[in-house]
């Protein structure tokens, strides 16, 4: 089954992180995402740029609008994602447990829809 750790984080906690404390951070993803490279488990995983490059589309009424930014009253933003091959959920929650980011704001564990008996 297919999970998708989805990272959370807000620039409160980001701009309370010493130096240190982000090398700590980007040294854990690599060492989590080479483990789980090598045991055949992830997918793949990627960090999203900074929420003020965000486009937000929505159509109405045939009509398309776009606003610069995330939703202005939300303070945490998705800020990257691992995409895994996991048993169970309980063993994509251990590996979210292992990310850092869990200790300063979230990471959310969510089952990928098995889409593969739809017809195109």
């Amino acid at each position: 089954m297919k999970y998708m750790l989805l990272i959370y984080s807000n620039a409160e906690s980001w701009a309370g992180l010493s130096a240190e404390q982000r090398e700590g951070l980007s040294r854990s993803h690599l060492e989590l995402s080479r483990e789980l490279t090598e045991q055949g488990l992830l997918v793949s995983a990627a960090g999203l740029a900074d929420p003020i490059t965000t486009r937000t589309v929505s159509v109405r009424d045939e009509g398309l609008t776009t606003t610069d930014g995330p939703y202005a009253e939300a303070k945490e933003h998705l800020a990257g994602f691992y995409l895994v091959e996991c048993e169970t959920i309980d063993e994509a929650i251990g590996y979210a447990a292992r990310m850092p980011d869990a200790r300063y704001v979230a990471v959310e564990v969510r089952p990928v829809m098995d889409t593969s008996g739809l017809e195109m």
